[in-house]
């Protein structure tokens, strides 16, 4: 069984919940990622933010992204997969959740971030397709 630990992208980088949507962006930029896991000073896992979530949740409805803090955009619980889960467990999780980014966490560390691609590089290729279709949404 291929496990969550031997696809994702390690080293996943956190922004801090207080840390400003400018600041999660600039960091985005410099780690040319499109999505940061938000970490609480407790250093739990908040949340993720994706560059689209600035776009549509700050800047389309007027927000300061030099005022807005990455916290802010934090919704419910984290959407996340253990390390040692399978590959299978990925796919349904980002599926059931339609999330295109699963961080993966290690007991409450951070310790990646599987993306669609890593799980679409790890899958048989007839089982691709299916990925794409099941987690794509509108």
């Amino acid at each position: 069984m291929t496990t969550a630990r031997e696809i994702m992208t390690p080293g996943a980088e956190c922004v801090g919940e207080n840390q400003t949507l400018q600041e999660a962006a600039q960091k985005m930029k410099d780690l040319d990622v499109g999505a940061l896991a938000i970490c609480g000073e407790d250093n739990r896992l908040k949340g993720v933010v994706t560059d689209r979530d600035i776009v549509i949740k700050c800047l389309a409805t007027g927000g300061d992204p030099r005022t807005v803090t990455a916290g802010e955009l934090a919704e419910g619980k984290p959407v996340t997969i253990g390390a040692d889960d399978s590959v299978d467990e990925a796919m349904t999780t980002m599926t059931d959740h339609q999330v295109r980014r699963l961080p993966v966490i290690d007991g409450h560390d951070l310790v990646g971030m599987i993306s669609q691609a890593d799980l679409a590089r790890s899958l048989p290729e007839d089982r691709v397709g299916e990925l794409v279709e099941l987690i794509s949404f509108d």
